[in-house]
């Protein structure tokens, strides 16, 4: 059982992943194999003096017998009885000589023992018995020992198999509340994790999975405030912003209305990407679903917003989407790499997926780790301009698509981390299947 139980260890050690049941069973099959050893031990020794306690009595009543028939006739007339033995044991002796009958076992060298039994007698003599372990009481031993040795094989093996069977219903459990709460961290909010592990037994899973649904629910709730807040506050803004704009476009031609234009623009595109944002974080939006050529809608949409990009379709497909939505996708991916890239900007469609290309100094460490995060740019110098919306709003228009969008930087082939990158491409998978009218999406390679 030792080789048994090292195993799981030295696979831990090498970094090898081992399940909740396996351990759970190693466990209660150490501790069945520990507790089986030990009421072997118990009982093979409780047997053993038993067996021994019993040779012993027979052995003396055997000698009092002797000790009569001697007594009375003055001769040896009984089996194996000796008189003044010289291999009689110096422990026995001393009892002798103190004139009192006893009893003594011995061990030979290959551990069957050994019955003395010896009583002093008027004449002065010593009259003694000697005899060995029977081979019927050996035989019974040897016998309790297999029985012994079944029966712990058997309480270890069903032990092992109880360690399984619960560890694997409560290793179950656990994994149906980690994907639960996977989904959760995915912007499932619908989702609930006592619900997902489902079963009538209360235990210390439920437990977990009320906290992990309650934690769920306050971060949902406090998410939600702040939605409201920023959308409350960026519609209230827009009033203004526009009343700003009108007022702006009435002054005097100069360079300063120029700035002032320019800054009211700047700030009206801003307060519409933060209720767009708004909007796309409270998971209401549906997609508006078209069936198009995607390498002609590409190339028809870049061009008109800059002729001077390359558009490059390698094998055109036929997609069912919201045009509306991949066109604010491909635009921000493009005004990311105008503004924070360096051309030329290259746009790759094949099949059902685009790329944005550009050769500036690619995405930033956290953004390829994180993915888009509102009020960080995709450029890897962080004194770029911008807001950080861009990527944030293509993200979150691509989800209600049911597209994934990944980002990852160019470097030359075998090159380590460190070495600068040579551009970034921003990568757009439509799905296969268009989103359905409940919002849910296929899953995506």
């Amino acid at each position: 059982m030792r080789g048994t139980f090292r195993s799981p260890g030295t696979r831990e050690a090498g970094g090898i992943r081992t399940g909740l049941r396996w351990k759970l069973s190693a466990a209660i099959a150490l501790v069945g194999a520990l507790i089986a050893i030990t009421l072997s031990l118990v009982v093979h020794n409780a047997a053993r003096v038993s067996m021994l306690d019993n040779a012993r009595d027979l052995a003396d009543e055997r000698l009092q017998i002797a000790q009569r028939n001697y007594e009375l006739s003055g001769r040896l007339n009984f089996p194996n009885l000796q008189r003044d033995d010289p291999d009689l044991p110096r422990a026995l002796r001393e009892k002798v000589d103190e004139g009192r009958r006893a009893t003594y076992v011995t061990e030979r060298h290959s551990g069957v023992p050994d019955i003395w039994a010896a009583v002093p007698v008027k004449d002065g003599h010593v009259l003694s018995l000697h005899t060995g372990f029977t081979d019927r009481s050996t035989d019974i031993l040897k016998d309790l020992d297999q029985a012994l040795v079944i029966g712990s094989i058997a309480v270890v093996l069903g032990g092992s198999a109880l360690g399984v069977l619960i560890g694997g219903q409560f290793s179950r459990r656990l994994r149906k509340a980690a994907a639960a709460a996977n989904q959760v961290a995915k912007g499932e909010t619908d989702v609930r994790v006592r619900a997902a592990i489902g079963g009538v037994v209360r235990d210390e899973t439920d437990d977990l999975a009320s906290a992990v649904d309650a934690m769920a629910d306050a971060l949902q709730q406090r998410l939600e405030a702040e939605r409201r807040v920023t959308a409350d506050i960026a519609h209230e803004l827009r009033t203004p912003v526009t009343g700003l704009l009108t007022a702006a476009e009435l002054l005097p031609p100069g360079r300063p209305t120029e700035l002032v234009l320019d800054r009211a623009k700047a700030m009206r595109t801003l307060v519409e990407d933060v209720l767009e944002v708004a909007r796309l974080d409270g998971a209401s939006e549906r997609a508006e679903l078209q069936d198009l050529l995607l390498g002609e809608f590409v190339t028809r949409r870049v061009a008109a917003k800059d002729p001077d990009i390359e558009v490059r379709v390698v094998h055109e497909s036929m997609v069912t989407t919201d045009p509306r939505r991949l066109e604010r996708v491909l635009f921000n991916l493009l005004a990311n790499a105008a503004r924070h890239g360096k051309p030329p900007i290259q746009v790759t469609v094949e099949g059902r997926v685009i790329r944005v290309r550009d050769h500036g100094p690619g995405f930033p460490a956290d953004l390829l780790a994180d993915g888009p995060s509102r009020f960080r740019t995709g450029s890897s110098d962080r004194s770029g301009h911008g807001h950080g919306l861009g990527l944030t709003i293509a993200a979150g228009q691509a989800r209600v698509l049911g597209a994934r969008l990944t980002f990852r930087n160019v470097r030359p082939a075998g090159s380590p981390d460190h070495v600068p990158a040579e551009g970034a491409v921003a990568v757009l998978w439509l799905p296969e299947h268009a989103p359905t009218n409940t919002g849910s999406y296929p899953m995506l390679p």
